[in-house]
């Protein structure tokens, strides 16, 4: 299927002034998976499809089309250097800061199907153990896609996605069912799933993060968008808290205010 100049550019200008999200060099991608919709939606005519995206003040049609055109294959465990830095220095640290209040905000913007949020949840009752049940870790999970969030409420993943995992974790949070993995309902008490558009103003500004996971979301903005996301999630940390983002991620020149750590690990200095 293709699209008009006229068509494509009023699609993907909508979807960068709404979201963010730069799509006009991934033209290929954008008709391909316009097509799919179409074709699933019952349109023959792009024209029109595209008509009634703009027409539904629900936003519903719409947030499909994005949910769609901005699909990541992701896993648990994905990128690991992350997960063995948050329990090696990220948690000893937090744990010591706050021992008085025994809580740890965590936020996971982009959480796609949740396999992020999982993981760091998993993360975060293994470095506690018995204590766990005296700390409030629960983790927020943002994403703008309602598709993405409703599979990750679900929880059911195949043996591919959890085959970075350890043995250990998946019989200890998960249990099998006709060859697909269930998160154990332990773990998704620890998550909250919200539908957030990280375009809009951060909400959640009466008690700063500890650490934000911001991983392989910022791939689809361009320079400035990524700077003035960047700037706010820096306004929602609390000093000496850490931000993770994507190791393909190249967002350095944007992040002076931050202390850098390691690769795609950066820190509010305190």
């Amino acid at each position: 299927m293709n699209l008009s100049d006229k068509d494509f550019y009023k699609l993907t200008d909508y979807i960068k002034k709404q979201y963010g999200l730069e799509l006009s060099n991934k033209r290929r991608l954008v008709e391909g998976r316009l097509g799919c919709q179409m074709t699933e939606r019952g349109y023959s005519d792009c024209r029109e499809y595209l008509k009634a995206c703009f027409a539904d003040v629900s936003g519903k049609e719409l947030n499909g089309l994005v949910s769609l055109l901005t699909t990541n294959h992701t896993f648990f465990m994905r990128e690991p250097e992350h997960y063995r830095f948050m329990r090696e220095a990220v948690l000893p640290y937090l744990k010591s800061a706050h021992s008085d209040s025994r809580t740890m905000r965590i936020w996971s913007a982009g959480c796609s199907s949740g396999e992020e949020a999982y993981t760091a949840a998993m993360t975060v009752c293994e470095y506690l153990g018995e204590q766990k049940s005296m700390w409030d870790t629960r983790i927020l999970a943002t994403d703008i896609s309602v598709k993405a969030l409703s599979a990750a409420q679900r929880g059911i993943y195949t043996e591919r996605a959890v085959s970075d995992l350890p043995a250990d974790w998946r019989e200890k949070y998960f249990t099998k069912e006709r060859g697909r993995y269930k998160i154990s309902d332990t773990i998704r008490g620890e998550v909250i799933f919200r539908m957030f558009n990280l375009m809009d103003g951060i909400p959640y500004k009466r008690e700063p993060f500890d650490l934000i996971f911001c991983r392989n979301v910022m791939i689809y903005f361009d320079k400035d968008t990524r700077r003035a996301l960047v700037n706010k999630l820096y306004d929602v940390l609390t000093p000496g808290g850490y931000l993770f983002v994507g190791h393909s991620e190249g967002i350095t020149g944007e992040m002076s205010r931050y202390e850098y750590i390691r690769p795609a690990v950066y820190r509010r200095p305190k």
